[in-house]
């Protein structure tokens, strides 16, 4: 858990239930992170992911807690919540829905009854694109205007086209993986080394600490499989076993898969660029906390990456977008 303290004036709350994380936050009137508050979901050893009851669980275990330290947060700092707000489902596209973000919404929709606000619901994919594209200092550089964003995580890899309309942004699909997610690839990779689940931050450790020692990918680089705006990153899975079944350190895997993933990404976000032009990129998404992916796009013009805190699931992205359809609506 992280939470810094606002110092007085209103506060905007949120609430996000991922699969993989319990989060709570607020934001200030100015759009500032007064709370970043986090409890992963514990995944046993060997396991790639939860079913969805077991994540349900674990959110109605967690959720009190956070609640709890989040109302301290907000009693100590002397603010005055005004809106709460949770993640309703995945994305906004009809059907979209999973079970565990019911959790979120019940939690947010007692604590906005407990303190008399209204309460709003978004995507999750909106509140990863929402907190990435303010915490990154994109909005501040760019302006509102239409930008590219890349959702990259365990259960999404997406290129969208976004509107930042304050409060209700307009998310358009333009592309994205046609079979394994880019999340997947990299956990799929790091238990069959004998990590723990999520294993992103263990092989990003591991291969900076591979390439400080000297160490480099054998051989020419894999081809990637982009075609336009899709990429197909199943071959990737198949590479990474090989690569271990013949006894390469986890250095040497774990380079691979994020050298693989980033040339993918960047491949991906220059076709983009030729169908939208020259747009600021937003990079959202627990995959955008590593730092060689980051390394590879970083070449590209215009781009932009927030904090892990706020790359990786939180619930901030939702307490803003809560700040932004609260004075759409109260002008």
């Amino acid at each position: 858990m992280s939470a810094s303290k606002a110092a007085g004036g209103q506060l905007f709350c949120g609430f996000d239930t991922s699969n993989y994380t319990t989060s709570a936050a607020a934001v200030s009137s100015l759009g500032e992170p007064a709370a970043n508050l986090k409890v992963p979901l514990p995944v046993a050893k060997g396991g790639r992911g939860l079913r969805q009851s077991e994540a349900l669980f674990e959110h109605i275990r967690n959720l009190p807690g956070l609640a709890r330290s989040l109302s301290e947060i907000i009693s100590e700092s002397g603010a005055l919540p005004l809106a709460v707000a949770a993640s309703s489902a995945p994305r906004t596209a009809e059907g979209s829905y999973m079970p565990c973000f019911r959790a979120g919404v019940a939690a947010a929709e007692a604590f906005a009854a407990g303190a008399g606000i209204p309460c709003f619901s978004f995507s999750h994919q909106q509140g990863h694109v929402a907190a990435a594209y303010r915490m990154s200092g994109a909005e501040a550089a760019e302006g509102r205007r239409r930008f590219t964003a890349f959702h990259v995580s365990g259960g999404t890899t997406e290129i969208l086209s976004v509107d930042p309309v304050p409060g209700d942004p307009r998310i358009g699909l333009l592309g994205g993986s046609s079979d394994l997610n880019a999340g997947q690839a990299v956990d799929r990779a790091g238990v069959a080394m004998g990590m723990t689940f999520p294993c992103g931050a263990e092989m990003n450790a591991e291969a900076e600490a591979f390439v400080s020692a000297g160490g480099k990918l054998s051989g020419p680089p894999a081809k990637i499989s982009v075609s336009g705006l899709s990429c197909s990153l199943s071959g990737l899975e198949n590479r990474a076993a090989d690569l271990i079944a013949r006894g390469a350190s986890r250095g040497e895997v774990s380079l691979f898969v994020f050298d693989f993933i980033g040339r993918t990404l960047k491949k991906l976000a220059e076709n983009a660029a030729a169908v939208t032009g020259s747009l600021p990129v937003v990079f959202a998404g627990g995959v955008m906390s590593n730092t060689l992916i980051k390394r590879i796009l970083s070449e590209l013009p215009r781009v932009y990456f927030a904090d892990p805190a706020y790359s990786a699931d939180n619930a901030v992205g939702i307490a803003l977008l809560c700040r932004e359809k609260y004075y759409a609506e109260n002008r």
